[in-house]
């Protein structure tokens, strides 16, 4: 297969606290899992069964260990109809953990083993895998994990410009504090950056990478660096749109649901953007696609749900 949307990075089993505000430290306590996860690999999965009804294929370059935990990672995708012939199998580490801790005040804690997660190198990237690419999707983790995880990342930028040189470069910075320091990440994100399409940064990522105070005032700026879109993720707010085409942003209100887990609601927003911009919605319906997509996943506990399109429009009726 050659897939349209692409994606590359860490795949990750992720084990979660049952309750908040429980440290991980604390001995006895209960974790909940294995559930399959790696931001990039919620992207595609998200996009996968978002795209169903448009003839989108889909695609992951990654590596899991020879074990049940990549198997599980390795089946969720697969039944899902993410073309995984590009995920390797390494015999000498085990698949990649997080370790997830959330607390009251919203915030969460992550104590990574990477394992496999780290270990994608750019011998992996296959320049004829990319022939068919309409959207390469990077994300910051990826970029992150390690040298060689963003070395591939730069070399499928790379690949899939000069195949195609109106390929869209997605890009959500998903800054991870507890991976790398933040003026670190900043900088290896700058090549990524310079060459993306659409950008899905939180507020707070925004303005990190602006270098400006306000989050609307930030996205401003980025949008001045030649992207065309950035899309700035509010949570249970919904999103906000900045277009270089347009002088005020597009404000899309989210949905209210009762939250169980918000691991991979952004994740999953991306995803269905993406396949909304492919399909050539006007933006508002974009955003408000997405905000669904994400509101449907903070309602089951794991990063990667099992909701269809269908249902994603169902919920956008109640808007």
């Amino acid at each position: 297969m050659k897939p349209n949307i692409i994606s590359l990075g860490e795949l990750l089993v992720e084990i979660m606290r049952t309750e908040v505000d429980v440290p991980h430290g604390r001995i006895g306590s209960y974790y909940k899992g294995p559930f399959p996860s790696g931001a990039p690999a919620i992207f595609i999965d998200s996009a996968t069964r978002m795209s169903k009804s448009f003839n989108l294929t889909t695609g992951f370059i990654g590596v899991v260990g020879n074990d049940e935990f990549g198997e599980g990672v390795l089946k969720k995708l697969q039944s899902d109809g993410v073309d995984i012939s590009k995920i390797r199998i390494d015999n000498s580490r085990t698949t990649g953990i997080a370790f997830n801790q959330y607390n009251s005040d919203g915030s969460r804690k992550f104590i990574f083993a990477a394992g496999a997660a780290g270990q994608t190198s750019p011998d992996d990237i296959d320049e004829e895998y990319f022939s068919n690419v309409k959207v390469l999707h990077i994300m910051g983790s990826s970029l992150s994990i390690s040298e060689n995880s963003r070395e591939s990342c730069y070399k499928a930028i790379e690949i899939a410009k000069s195949l195609n040189p109106q390929t869209i470069i997605s890009f959500d910075p998903n800054l991870r504090p507890e991976m790398l320091d933040i003026k670190t990440i900043i900088e290896i994100s700058k090549p990524v950056l310079d060459k993306t399409t659409i950008l899905f940064p939180s507020g707070e990522e925004a303005e990190m990478l602006a270098g400006v105070k306000g989050e609307v005032k930030a996205c401003r700026k980025l949008l001045k660096k030649g992207l065309k879109l950035v899309v700035l993720k509010q949570g249970k707010e919904g999103c906000s749109i900045f277009s270089s085409g347009l002088v005020d942003e597009i404000r899309v209100p989210g949905f209210e649901v009762e939250e169980i887990d918000p691991t991979g609601a952004g994740d999953s927003f991306d995803g269905a953007f993406i396949v909304g911009y492919l399909a050539g919605w006007d933006l508002k319906r974009i955003g408000m696609f997405a905000n669904a997509a994400g509101a449907l996943k903070v309602q089951f506990l794991g990063p990667m749900v099992d909701s269809t399109y269908e249902e994603v429009l169902k919920l956008m009726e109640t808007a």
